[in-house]
């Protein structure tokens, strides 16, 4: 059994910082495509940022490029997002998923980040 969970959110001012974090219980971390995605209300599931299985490259949405950072840590097996100049419009619960070479996707519980103005 898969088990993804994500830390780190919270409130935070406008440009303020936040760094989330996915553990996930797995045997071998490099076997899977990690991404994040986020979930505001009245909006649907967006597309945030993925990274490669061995972390060599990265995608990130326009909407956070040049401000969040993607990464992992495939000996503590953890994804992280560094979020940096955060807007309102990033308030939402962010959620880690991972999909395994051979199958099977997993999704996190969420964390909730608020960004207040």
């Amino acid at each position: 059994q898969v088990q993804l969970v994500e830390s780190g959110g919270g409130l935070v001012q406008t440009g303020g910082s936040l760094r989330l974090s996915c553990a996930a219980s797995v045997r071998t971390f490099i076997n899977y495509a990690v991404a994040w995605f986020r979930l505001a209300p009245g909006k649907d599931r967006e597309f945030v940022a993925t990274i490669s299985r061995s972390g060599a490259s990265t995608s990130y949405a326009d909407s956070v490029k040049c401000r969040f950072t993607i990464s992992r840590d495939n000996v503590e097996n953890t994804l992280y997002l560094q979020m940096n100049s955060l807007k309102p419009e990033d308030t939402a619960v962010y959620y880690c998923n991972a999909e395994h070479i051979l199958g099977g996707l997993y999704w996190g519980q969420g964390t909730q980040i608020t960004v207040s103005s």
